[in-house]
């Protein structure tokens, strides 16, 4: 169970104010109804899955009421069943009302990538193989979609173009070949950045073990070509550098596939399907009272 937040960073605070003033727009024209009530609410769980967003949607509530008295029942990345209570909120109705619908939709979209990585995390079991995720993201929504899949079990690939640098079929034609990327890249890029090549064939994937890459990331491979090409590239890397140092990834994977791929003896898979195709975590928000 992981109790992780996201960072409460000024661009995430940022993203949130937007968010709710995307909803908002000129007021609630509810509000005046609402007006100096308090009132009662909980968020039930409408189906099974893994709970996310309920820090986030917190952080929303708090931006129309500093006063809010709320309780998280369930921690982040936590498995939930249908009727489960996840949270309960005590404070003004106008902003109970004036956030709900944002806060729902921001934690059942994230509920349903943590819910979606936990499935494929579950069929690596026991694999020693992790499950990373991709750049595929929604813009404006990349950290708290990479969140969702920390979560779900799942490991976070690059968060951006700055985070490590990833040299894919255009650079390596653009740049004159594997090592005159690599050279390119290591004279300029900070000396904690990580330097991985994308290799379609086994003569990009040695090249770029013996150039020096940090990393592999074997794209479109089959299970059985990867069985006879992990070991070779597993020794290039001891007689580069006397360690199996270099990671080896595979990508461009179905789901199906995943226990096959851990056979193969590589380190990660990475894939976009928890962000790109999943579907919300149905959950609700049900008010108990309102008082004078």
């Amino acid at each position: 169970m992981n109790v992780e937040q996201p960072l409460p960073t000024p661009r995430l605070q940022a993203q949130l104010q937007h968010w709710l003033a995307e909803d908002l727009g000129r007021g609630d024209l509810t509000a005046p109804a609402l007006s100096g009530r308090r009132a009662q609410a909980s968020w039930i769980a409408k189906q099974d899955g893994v709970f996310c967003g309920g820090s986030p949607a917190l952080q929303l509530f708090r931006l129309l009421d500093p006063e809010l008295e709320a309780e998280c029942l369930v921690p982040e990345g936590a498995a939930v069943q249908s009727g489960d209570t996840l949270l309960r909120l005590d404070g003004q109705a106008t902003a109970l009302v004036g956030a709900e619908r944002t806060a729902l939709n921001l934690a059942m979209r994230l509920s349903g990538i943590a819910t979606a990585t936990a499935a494929l995390v579950r069929e690596l079991q026991g694999s020693g193989v992790r499950l990373a995720d991709t750049r595929k993201t929604t813009p404006g929504l990349r950290e708290l979609e990479k969140y969702a899949v920390r979560m779900g079990g799942g490991v976070n690939h690059r968060l951006g173009l700055d985070d490590a640098a990833m040299l894919k079929e255009n650079h390596l034609a653009w740049a004159g070949g594997i090592e005159a990327a690599i050279t390119a890249v290591r004279a300029s890029a900070p000396w904690p950045a990580r330097l991985i090549v994308e290799a379609e064939t086994d003569q990009e994937a040695v090249e770029a073990v013996t150039a020096g890459a940090d990393g592999v990331l074997l794209d479109e491979f089959t299970p059985e070509q990867l069985s006879q090409l992990v070991p070779r590239l597993r020794q290039l890397a001891v007689e580069r550098t006397g360690s199996r140092a270099v990671v080896l990834e595979a990508s461009g994977i179905q789901p199906g596939d995943l226990r096959a791929y851990a056979a193969t003896g590589i380190d990660l898979i990475s894939t976009s399907a928890p962000v790109t195709r999943s579907r919300w975590l149905d959950l609700s928000m049900r008010f108990a009272r309102a008082g004078g």
